[in-house]
């Protein structure tokens, strides 16, 4: 039985449900498909009237606009978002691989960031109908502060978040102008709006972690609070190899972002999503309060992980526990008289 919530029992706003479309946004996401096929743009539309649920989206706008810190925040991601990208230079800088990648520790260094990571491009990774011709995937995460991200899903938490995706523009901004620099020609992968790009799944492959029971993220360090963005570039960068963090069977045992999602949209198990078993969010349940919050939070906010200082150390221990696992299986597999 699901803890005591808050925010439960969630009525959708008749307004907001008005404008529902008949198709299903888990229908859209593939839901319990069992052939693989391309994404296709569910939400976050730079055109709102190109997609199904492009009115709710509209809707979604019109929630508290006068919250401070909300105002705030997407203020000073336009002054980011608005900058121009630096000239590209004549002649193509040249370096090793490895040189490349950890170039992009500087960044780390210099706060425009918390993480970095280098994917080599995966057709699979663009929406249905979407051609990336760049061969490196340059990913960026920074953190929310936890004390703001804790008051999800209010004003403060949504502001925090915008404020997080205008660090994220500003890092791939960033990123991108220091390879033009360079010489090299480089794209900035912003969010929160759909492009060509999904992020979740280069960030996978290039060490942010696992994904998560609540369909985010978690990663060691930062948990699952943490937004991303992405450079896209021809510029040789070595990859970075992906992290198996145990989160699997972490997620397996843990209930916590289930009972504190007010509309019961995460799973206990893993569903078949476009071929593939994985974690999901029912978007259909989540989309409605998501939106009349102006934005929730509440699963990475809650997420173990995300606490400060506790998701390395859980990292380590599941390391030690999945050691001592594979010693147990090795002993089991000896035959009984083997010396």
């Amino acid at each position: 039985m699901p803890r005591k919530n808050p925010h439960r029992p969630f009525t959708p706003d008749p307004a907001q449900m008005a404008l529902a479309p008949q198709i299903s946004g888990n229908k859209i996401n593939g839901l319990g498909e069992v052939a693989a096929r391309p994404a296709r743009m569910v939400y976050w539309a730079p055109d709102p009237d190109t997609i199904p649920h492009g009115a709710m989206q509209r809707w979604f706008y019109t929630v508290d606009p006068d919250a401070a810190p909300i105002r705030a925040a997407r203020a000073e991601r336009q002054v980011i978002l608005a900058a121009p990208l630096a000239g590209l230079a004549p002649e193509r800088a040249a370096r090793q691989p490895e040189e490349w990648t950890a170039s992009l520790t500087r960044f780390v260094e210099e706060g425009l960031c918390e993480k970095t990571g280098v994917a080599v491009m995966d057709p699979a990774w663009t929406y249905e109908g979407q051609i990336i011709p760049q061969s490196r995937v340059i990913v960026l995460g920074v953190q929310h502060d936890f004390d703001a991200i804790s008051t999800a899903p209010g004003a403060g938490a949504g502001g925090e978040v915008i404020r997080q995706y205008g660090r994220a523009a500003g890092a791939a901004k960033g990123v991108a102008s220091w390879l033009r620099q360079q010489g090299w020609e480089a794209e900035p992968v912003t969010g929160p709006m759909t492009g060509a790009l999904m992020l979740i799944p280069p960030a996978l492959a290039c060490g942010f972690g696992e994904l998560g029971k609540h369909g985010s993220i978690i990663d060691a360090a930062m948990g699952s609070s943490f937004r991303l963005s992405a450079v896209l570039t021809d510029a040789p960068f070595a990859p970075t190899p992906p992290q198996n963090l145990g989160v699997d069977d972490f997620c397996n045992s843990c209930r916590i972002c289930e009972d504190a999602c007010p509309p019961f949209a995460i799973a206990p198990d893993k569903q078949t999503v476009r071929g593939v078993e994985k974690w999901y969010v029912d978007f259909d349940r989540c989309l409605p309060f998501f939106n009349q919050t102006n934005g929730c939070a509440i699963c990475i906010a809650v997420c173990p992980w995300s606490r400060p200082g506790v998701g390395l150390n859980l990292a380590a221990k599941l390391a030690r526990r999945a050691v001592r696992m594979q010693g147990t299986e090795a002993d089991a597999a000896m035959p009984e008289d083997a010396p």
